[in-house]
This record gives structure tokens, C-alpha cells and sequence, in this order.
């Protein structure tokens, strides 16, 4: 009887003790391991960091507030063009990080996944293999009502703005990588390519560029839900 006591009482006190740490100001547990904190895109990457990413999505509000810490953008009005095209959590978004973009209208996941990239993928990776950071982010579009090219009937996530397509960067001093002149370059263009190609797979659920096929030689189509296709 007496173990058993000994065994409840260590157990209520390890609970408490998480407990504490995940929910008192006062607890020493960095905020990027706390998973009952909001996450911060410019936080270190932890093993909750996705679970994180995950729960701010899932909640339209909360995917706009955590967006305007490195995004700039416009909220708008929902888009409904049809039964299988619009945008819900519509935004016009001119900038993520320290990378502008031209005008694009997107969701706010998308949005939201399109930052993370550029903070943990594409600014480290250019910093890497060509020395200086990243001053924008060279887009195809995001939203187009429009079916998976060579399907007739299934629709492209591009349908609902829960993808976008990049087809290249600016850098900090004018260069332009791009995946069609670049992707076969120089040593550093090539590793800059596939490192931020793979860093995009940890943010979106389906990233496709040149090794996928030709329709995808000249930019990465990055989507937010998918099979996890990564190539």
C-alpha cells in the first residue's frame, strides 16, 4: 500500500511539475519548447515547433495575427468564385522576412508557410552558398481556379490559394537565382536550390520543382496539405 501511495504521489508530482512549466511566466522552459506557447516565426526550430505551426493554421484568426510578425500584408474578403474555387482566409501579401514579393493574393496558411520558409530555409541557405541574404521572392501566382494540368476533373490546390509557386530570389545585391537558368549552374547555385527545395518540404506538405518533371523546370510549387511528395 505504502509503493503504491509512493507511486501516486511521484506521479502527481512530475504532472505538476509539467504542468507548471508549460503554463507559469516564471518557468525556465524556452518559450520555442513550450507547445502551449504561440509561435513566433523568428523562434529557434524545436520538435513542436510543427505541432505549433499546426494548431495556428487551423484557426484563421490566430493564422493572421501570427503572420503579422513577418509578414506584410493586407487582409481582404473572403473569394468564393464557385463551388470548388475561392480563397477563405484571403490576404494580399507584399513581403515575407526580410523578402519582398510582387503583390500576391494567397491564404493566410499559405502566407504563413511561405515565411517560415524564408526564415529557416531560405535566408540560412543563402547565407551558406552565396554569402549574402535574400532581398525577395520571385513568384508565379498562388491562386488560379483552374484543375491539375493533364486532369480534367480533379482540382489544383491553386484553386483554393493553398499553394504558390516560387521561381526564383533576389539577392541582397540584385543577382536573381532562377530555377530555370540556375538549376544546373554554378556549384553554389545548385546546392543554394536544393537545400532551400528540401528546407521547403519541412514547412509545406508537398513541394515539386525540376527533378518532378518538366512542368516544374522553371519554379517549386509548394502546398500546403498533400501526400508529401518532396522532389
Amino acid at each position: 500500500m505504502l509503493s503504491i501511495l509512493s507511486a501516486i504521489a511521484v506521479f502527481a508530482a512530475v504532472a505538476f511539475g509539467v504542468y507548471w512549466a508549460f503554463t507559469d511566466p516564471r518557468s525556465p522552459l524556452p518559450r520555442e519548447w513550450n507547445p502551449l506557447r504561440e509561435l513566433v516565426v523568428s523562434d529557434p526550430v524545436t520538435p513542436v515547433t510543427h505541432f505549433k505551426l499546426r494548431r495556428v493554421v487551423d484557426d484563421p484568426k490566430l493564422c493572421l495575427t501570427v503572420l503579422a510578425q513577418a509578414g506584410r500584408y493586407q487582409e481582404m474578403t473572403p473569394l468564393v468564385a464557385s463551388a470548388r474555387c475561392g480563397i477563405a482566409n484571403r490576404v494580399e501579401l507584399i513581403g515575407v522576412g526580410a523578402s519582398r514579393l510582387q503583390t500576391v493574393e494567397t491564404e493566410c496558411e499559405t502566407a504563413l508557410r511561405l515565411a517560415m520558409w524564408e526564415q529557416h530555409g531560405i535566408q540560412p541557405a543563402a547565407q551558406a552558398h552565396l554569402g549574402q541574404g535574400v532581398a525577395g521572392l520571385r513568384h508565379i501566382g498562388s491562386y488560379n481556379c483552374r484543375s491539375i494540368r493533364g486532369s480534367s476533373t480533379r482540382m489544383s490546390k491553386h484553386a483554393t490559394a493553398a499553394a504558390i509557386d516560387i521561381g526564383g530570389v533576389v539577392l541582397s545585391d540584385g543577382t536573381r537565382i532562377e530555377l530555370l537558368a540556375d538549376w544546373n549552374g554554378t556549384p553554389q547555385e545548385k546546392s543554394f536550390l536544393r537545400d532551400i527545395r528540401d528546407a521547403g518540404c519541412e514547412w509545406f506538405s508537398t513541394v515539386l520543382g525540376p527533378d518532378y518533371n518538366a512542368l516544374h523546370a522553371d519554379h517549386f510549387h509548394l502546398q500546403n496539405r498533400g501526400w508529401g511528395t518532396c522532389r
